[in-house]
């Protein structure tokens, strides 16, 4: 029902855009000399009139603010042009005499007009009040990058009404602190005193990036409502919050502000609340609206840098990493060479910052990494902004149950009786590990519990999928005769019977092949119903051997029948999977999305450098690296605080519990590559002919002899094995190309795997081991 529900209401959507108006938008130019010098366009649907409410635009009979932009092509900068407060309605003629009755309290059109039908010309509002607002501007975070550095120089500037101001300028970050209140008085705003509290005017804030030698460069502008405070009410102190910045379509960052709008009383300004003035008449932002602080230590795991690009046309060598939060700075070891080893020598180090009770108000954390060069010179490489300190609270692990003293028991002794009830055991008697296989019989007060051992055997490396078949038909075997001493036995015998080749041969065999291709029918049937999915609709070879084979695997016959020819080419809809069968879970996304990205040992945040804009692909230009490190951010209780650095000189660092050395480890690698699906056409004749290549540090493999031909669904059934050192060689990439007789081969797809994140993920213990083992497939109507 909730997905014909969200169908329903994407139709809705689709119908409400007409794609042609009948009613042309409304256009607010603003002209300078008869030249049209800005523009904002209002779709005629927010503010048509209509006496339903419910069929009402949105914006009928309103007062709603303008952003204006210039007209023509886009230009350089996305700043703002204007900015208006109108007050638009649209409707019929004869729904003229409602076009003002929505009109603020305290405002009535001016008398006296040539036509009395028509519009007046102005409107007259008689009672004014004196307003003080106080803007409280304290920080911001994760702004834009403006300069070839990748950091900006930003102060913001506040527009109420006809009064603007600015704050200082942060030189080099883009999460600036100002802690300045800025204070426009007196203010003359008119209208009803409860009109202006219920809908104040707007407070523009716009923030800026300073450049000596040339203009302020805009970096994202927002809308805030201020609290108004009536002479006739009591002082509160208002809450910061934050507020978006939008640069365009991009998300400029966040602003931490309060705004405040103040009644002036009869007795002036002396009776609001005092401000703190500092040196210079800068203001800075009240005690009681500043977030009150605490003592908290950030652990930081530094574990080391990886895909470092070129800066200033050189290789970056001797790399450091800056983590500034809250006006405290952390230093990382120096990578003394870059090339030989991307991992930190100095594992773990943490700092102590005064940060807000209020996670909410929490700053943002920088990560800024460095190239010393010779000299002592020092090259910016990239930064990354973390706006969320949250995700990295510390979070003591669950506390163990108390161990159970469980009576196992006697193999031998038997004691006759009533067994008591159970009480907190299971159905069976025993416990068993996760993890742990064993045969459970149901024991009652006339059965002897026997336990009988058996050394498993040891693990052997997993085999490659063999080679894909051929579309041949899978025929169905006869059924083993049973054994009717067994089946007439009531007991289960204790030892295992050995299994012969000719006993397997007797059975339907089981093959990797066939349980993928059973798992696909199985995911197709649960998605949508449908047999196949969309990667095999074109794969025509492959429908006879989905058919036959399923078939053989999960249709249910009565012993006796006899199969019924099938017309070739025909998919025979079955009864569904046997639950017997061992099917494979399939992933139709990366497994780093499916598992977030392996990321539960270390995180990798990415580094950009230079200026951010709107255009696709910018951010993959920007991008110059990667950090690899983990937080933790936890709270000192008081005790603590005069302590701080006794517990970071002990070495006992909460970022580092379950972490294995970040040294060179030797691995073998084994790539199992099955199929690819939906690749794009490389020849004319709307085809490709795809092979693999796998390349790893300086390492390549090309399969270009395996090319598969005509095949967009290529099915290929390969794997490859290489040996890699991490960290160096860590990156895999898998690459797809069409093979040409005649000039180069073209490049189909890339993708690449972070091989070190899935090395040391918790994940990867239990990656590719069967929930289940099964050694024989029990067909519908067959009895064990």
């Amino acid at each position: 029902m909730l997905q014909d529900a969200t169908k329903l209401t994407q139709r809705l959507r689709f119908l409400v855009e007409e794609p042609q108006h009948t009613i042309p938008d409304v256009f607010v130019w603003l002209l300078s000399n008869n030249k049209r010098v800005a523009y904002a366009r209002v779709r005629a649907r927010d503010l048509l009139y209509s006496s339903n409410q419910e069929a009402r635009g949105v914006e009928c009979g309103k007062i709603i603010t303008l952003f204006l932009k210039p007209p023509g092509k886009r230009v350089a900068g996305l700043s703002v042009q204007a900015k208006l407060d109108v007050y638009l309605w649209l409707g019929t003629c004869s729904d003229s005499s409602f076009m003002l009755q929505d009109l603020p309290a305290g405002f009535s059109p001016a008398t006296g007009g040539a036509d009395a039908s028509s519009p007046p010309t102005h409107l007259v509002c008689p009672e004014h009040h004196k307003f003080q607002l106080r803007c409280h501007m304290y920080q911001a975070r994760g702004l834009i990058a403006a300069d070839a550095s990748g950091l900006s120089d930003p102060f913001a500037r506040v527009t109420f009404l006809s009064h603007s101001q600015t704050t200082n300028i942060i030189s080099q970050t883009l999460s600036p602190t100002w802690n300045q209140c800025l204070l426009m008085t007196p203010l003359v705003v008119s209208g009803d005193l409860l009109h202006i509290k219920e809908e104040p005017p707007r407070v523009i804030v716009e923030v800026y990036d300073d450049d000596a030698l040339g203009k302020a460069e805009y970096l994202g502008a927002t809308v805030a409502v201020p609290e108004v405070r009536l002479s006739s009410e009591q002082y509160t102190p208002p809450n910061l919050q934050y507020s978006p910045l939008h640069y365009g379509s991009l998300s400029g960052g966040d602003l931490l502000a309060a705004f405040e709008l103040l009644q002036i009383p009869q007795s002036r300004e002396q009776s609001l609340p005092p401000l703190e003035e500092q040196e210079g008449g800068i203001y800075s932002v009240p005690a009681n609206i500043r977030p009150v602080l605490s003592t908290y230590r950030i652990e930081v795991l530094f574990w080391g840098l990886r895909e470092l690009k070129k800066v200033q046309f050189l290789s970056v060598d001797r790399p450091q990493v800056f983590i500034e939060c809250a006006g405290k700075t952390l230093r990382s070891s120096v990578i003394q060479k870059y090339k030989s080893n991307p991992n930190f020598t100095t594992l773990v180090d943490a700092i102590e910052l005064e940060l807000p009770e209020n996670e909410h108000l929490h700053p943002p954390l920088s990560i800024t990494v460095v190239d010393w060069r010779a000299f002592g010179r020092s090259t910016l490489v990239g930064n990354h902004v973390i706006n969320n300190l949250r995700a990295y609270k510390y979070h003591p692990p669950p506390a163990l149950p108390a161990p159970k003293q469980t009576h196992k028991p006697s193999r031998a002794a038997y004691t006759p009786g009533p067994s008591p009830p159970p009480e907190t055991q299971s159905p069976e008697g025993v416990s068993q590990l996760d993890g742990e296989t064993s045969s459970t019989v149901v024991t009652t007060d006339q059965d002897v519990l026997i336990t009988v051992e058996d050394d498993p055997p040891p693990p052997a490396p997993p085999p490659p999928p063999p080679p894909p078949p051929e579309p041949p038909t899978l025929k169905r075997e006869t059924r083993r005769k049973r054994d009717t001493k067994t089946t007439g036995t009531r007991g289960r015998s204790t030892k295992r019977k050995k299994r012969t080749i000719a006993d397997e041969s007797a059975e339907s065999v089981i093959d990797w092949w066939s349980k993928y291709y059973a798992s696909v029918e199985k995911q197709a049937k649960q998605k949508d119903g449908s047999l196949f999915p969309q990667v095999f609709e074109k794969a025509l070879p492959y429908h006879s051997l989905l058919n036959d084979g399923i078939d053989s695997l999960v249709s249910s016959q009565s012993d006796g029948d006899k199969k019924k020819p099938k017309p070739k080419g025909t998919v025979v809809q079955t009864h569904g999977v046997p639950a017997k069968l061992a099917t494979l879970k399939l992933y139709s996304k990366e497994l780093e999305s499916e598992f977030g990205p392996f990321d539960d040992w270390v995180k990798t945040y990415e580094l950009f450098r230079g200026k951010a804009n709107e255009e696709e692909g910018a951010n993959e230009e920007r991008f110059v690296g990667k950090f690899k490190g983990r937080f933790c951010l936890y709270k000192l209780p008081e005790h603590e605080t005069e302590d701080g650095d006794k517990l970071a000189d002990t070495g006992h660092f909460r970022v580092t519990r379950g972490i294995p050395p970040n040294t060179q480890v030797q691995v073998l690698i084994r790539v199992y590559i099955v199929s690819a699906s939906n690749l794009h056409p490389a020849d004319p004749d709307g085809k490709a002919d795809p092979y693999i290549v796998l390349r790893l540090g300086k390492n390549e493999i090309k399969d270009r002899d395996n090319y598969i031909p005509k095949q967009l669904n290529p099915v290929f059934g390969r794997s490859f094995e290489m040996q890699a050192t991490f960290p160096q060689e860590s990156l895999l990439s898998v690459v797809i190309y069409d093979f040409d007789l005649v000039g180069g081969d073209d490049l189909m797809g890339e993708t690449r795997i972070d091989l070190e994140n899935r090395f040391y993920s918790r994940h990867r213990a239990t990656c590719g081991l069967p929930l289940s083992t099964v050694l024989k497939v029990t067909m519908p109507g067959e009895t064990v």
